[in-house]
Order: structure tokens, then sequence, then C-alpha cells
């Protein structure tokens, strides 16, 4: 039997209201509940991933649209892809008029939880590794193999998607990661665009601009939930007449209904 796949699934760990629905979705949501089902997904890429998942498939649990994003469980699958009859209800977030019951568009899977990372991966030590040049070695125990397994990941590629697969080698260099951690003093803040440096201990920033706001870093660490599952349906027009639709290319002003559950708090 050949082995299965692995994926990487994005939820938003903190609150935000939508149609009077908190959307919030954190790992302690997922403990809480064990297993649930992955609602809301509205790109057909991602929706197409999920119609692929195999019962007993392990996923990367992921924190994302917040302020420190990364990878806080793992999972694996419960349940295989069948509609998702979020779509048909007009008074949910992930609400698409275009759809029907008779043929339905969207689908999701049953997700459950397996156990917390012991270390919270985070985006920002994954964008250092895919832009170094060298393994660090804070974490050479991930091996060479794993160091260009997670430079490749679809993380770091084509972030925006809520839904994506997970390569095996990256997969066991996650799970280590998550397991013996050791990047704590690690610099894990450098520009886009620009030679990552040696890995080392933090260095005291001094001088103009030494300091960021909690916004200016989530736009730089946060990969963004807003956008990228509503690009292939119709969305409702925002606030000041302006006509919009959802993109996958970044765009941050437009916040779109997110793909994972709107559960009520308890």
């Amino acid at each position: 039997m050949a082995p299965g796949k692995y994926w990487l699934l994005k939820a938003e760990p903190d609150s935000r209201v939508v149609k009077g629905k908190d959307v919030k979705f954190s790992v302690d949501d997922f403990e809480a509940v064990k297993t649930s089902p992955w609602e809301g997904v509205r790109n057909y890429e991602a929706r197409n991933l999920m119609k692929e998942m195999q019962v007993g498939e392990k996923a990367l649990f992921y924190h994302s649209n917040c302020k420190s994003p990364g990878i806080a469980a793992f999972a694996e699958v419960a349940k295989e892809a069948y509609p998702d009859y979020t779509a048909w209800d007009a008074s949910h977030p992930y609400y698409d008029p275009k759809t029907k019951k008779e043929v339905p568009k969207w689908f999701m899977v049953d997700l459950s939880f397996v156990s917390r990372a012991t270390h919270f991966v985070p985006l920002a030590l994954l964008r250092l590794i895919s832009e170094s040049t060298s393994l660090p070695s804070e974490i050479e125990y991930i091996g060479e193999s794993g160091f260009k397994a997670l430079q490749t990941m679809d993380l770091v590629k084509k972030g925006r998607l809520s839904v994506q697969r997970v390569d095996e080698k990256a997969w066991n260099a996650i799970v280590a990661l998550a397991e013996k951690g050791g990047w704590e003093e690690m610099d894990l803040k450098f520009k886009k665009g620009k030679k990552a440096p040696k890995a080392g201990p933090k260095e005291k920033a001094t001088g103009r601009g030494a300091r960021k706001t909690a916004k200016e870093e989530q736009s730089e660490e946060s990969d963004d939930l807003g956008g990228e599952d509503a690009s292939d349906m119709e969305v409702a027009k925002p606030q000041q007449g302006k006509k919009r639709k959802a993109k996958d290319d970044g765009d941050r002003e437009y916040s779109a209904a997110p793909r994972r559950s709107n559960r009520p708090k308890r």
C-alpha cells in the first residue's frame, strides 16, 4: 500500500465576526471539539485538494490571518470530501448564491485533532529557512533533505492557498521542529528580497526604524486568509459602494469570509 499524502489546512485563531457569527477557530477550539468539518472553502484549487484526501491522512493545523501565523497542531482526515452545506445557507458567512443542493459546487472534509505542536512552528522561521543558503546550526537536526524540502513548501511559495500539499520530507522536518525547537535565539526577521542572515543570536536593534508596529509585523509575516478562498465565487459589495472581487494576489484590503468554522462560543 502506497504511503498516504500529507496536508496543511489553515484556520483563524482570533475572533472575527462575519454576518453576526464569530469565525474564530483556534487550536484550543480544535482540541476542544476533537473533530470538525472544514467548511467554507471557496477556491477551486483548495476544494480539489480536499477531494483528494483519504481517511487517515495526516495534516498540519495552521494559524493564519493573525499576528503570529504558524503551525500549531497535527491532525488527520476523519471523513472524505462531501458537499459543503454552508454554501446553501444565506445567513452563513460562506454562503454562495450560485451553488445548488442538486449540483453541489463546494466540498469539505472532516478533520480530527491529534496533538499540539510542542513548539509552535512560526511562519517567520519557515520563511527564513526558505531564503537561507545553508542550514542554520540551531536546527541542523532536520538534515539537508529536510532543509531543502522546507525551502520548496507551498506555504512559502504560494502561501495564500488555505489547503496545501505537504511533501513527506517537509512533513518529517516540521515534526522534528515541533518536537525539538531550538530557534528561540535566532533572528527571524529580515526584509523580503534580501539574503537571509546567517543563523545566530538576536542583535539589539538600534536607531531610527528599529521598532515595528504589530500591524507592520503582521503584514510581513501573515499569509492572510482574506481574499483567497472566495476568489472563485461572486462576493458581496464592500462598504462605501466599491465593487470588488476577491483575488489570490495578496490584496489585503479585501476581507473575504474565512474558510473555517463559525462555531458559537459555549
